[in-house]
């Protein structure tokens, strides 16, 4: 690996952490008013306070918005990440945080074999190897078999599943401004979401206004972190460290929600920072070039 390469690495990863720590910040104020208003509500919510947010830079950049030749790939991209935030937001109302944490952190893993098999993206052995052993580290803390199976379950594998196809339809949408993947991700949200949460719709109360508007801020700038990552850096680089985000999850449980983790979830994190430190220790070898990206993806 050249030095500009592992420059880029390193640039993609601190956006990719910057991103998980708002984005647990964002989940602690997410499981407070879930118990209040419906998951696809507080979607609506998020989004459309995302979107007055972008509207300055949608208008600076409308050139490149309105020359835009992906709009499909776009279309999929906002689809998929409107399916996983409404199902992750379900998910963090209907189980314990840790679990429903736990059950997200299988999104690398997916991720990676996406990034495989939809973009071509080439990945090592060792890669391989940390990946499946950061799995396993997942399954330690899920410990099968004493999950209820519930609707919060289904939301939580959905999530898993679309958001996986979100990081994936955003890679291959690399090669457009970042302003441009905002705009539509916040627009395409903000429609998408409007008439179900019309249909379930709970009067906001007017305290818990401000809470709700740092849910859309906290969203916004972490979906600013993770476009800047996965542009900048291999979604086969960035999936391995996605498993950090455990320690943000189980330091937020213990802090905010009075959750002490178990051995199991303990060990999971052992296993999992292992994995990640071999991962970084032994893949060191020379990166191939990526192929290109077929346009209709």
């Amino acid at each position: 690996m050249t030095a500009p390469q592992r420059s880029d690495d390193r640039a993609g990863m601190a956006w990719l952490m910057g991103d998980m720590l708002l984005v647990t910040m964002m989940t602690v104020l997410v499981k407070i008013e879930g118990a209040n208003y419906p998951a696809i509500q507080l979607v609506f919510i998020r989004s459309l306070i995302g979107l007055v947010s972008v509207l300055p830079l949608a208008w600076r950049h409308r050139a490149e918005i309105a020359g835009t030749r992906r709009v499909g790939g776009h279309l999929v991209r906002v689809s998929c990440n409107t399916l996983a935030l409404s199902c992750n937001f379900a998910a963090l109302t209907a189980l314990p945080l840790a679990l429903a944490n736990a059950i997200g952190f299988m999104r690398p893993l997916v991720v990676l074999v996406f990034a495989v098999f939809m973009l071509g993206e080439r990945v090592g052995p060792i890669r391989w190897i940390g990946t499946i052993i950061g799995f396993a580290g997942v399954l330690v803390m899920v410990a099968p078999g004493n999950v209820p199976l519930n609707l919060g379950l289904a939301a939580a594998f959905g999530s898993v599943l679309f958001g996986s196809l979100a990081v994936v339809q955003t890679r291959s949408l690399r090669e457009e401004n970042t302003t441009v993947l905002m705009v539509f991700y916040t627009v395409g949200l903000t429609l998408l979401t409007a008439i179900p949460a019309a249909f379930v719709w709970e009067p906001v109360a007017l305290g818990d206004w401000p809470t709700l508007l740092a849910i859309g801020v906290l969203a916004q700038v972490g979906q600013y972190c993770f476009l800047r990552a996965y542009q900048s850096t291999p979604a086969n680089v960035l999936a391995p460290l996605g498993y950090l985000s455990i320690v943000f999850a189980a330091l937020t449980g213990y802090f905010f929600f009075d959750e002490v983790p178990g051995w199991t979830t303990l060990l999971g994190v052992i296993v999992i920072l292992v994995a990640l430190q071999l991962t970084n220790l032994f893949d060191r070898g020379p990166r191939r070039k990526e192929p290109e990206i077929d346009a209709k993806l």
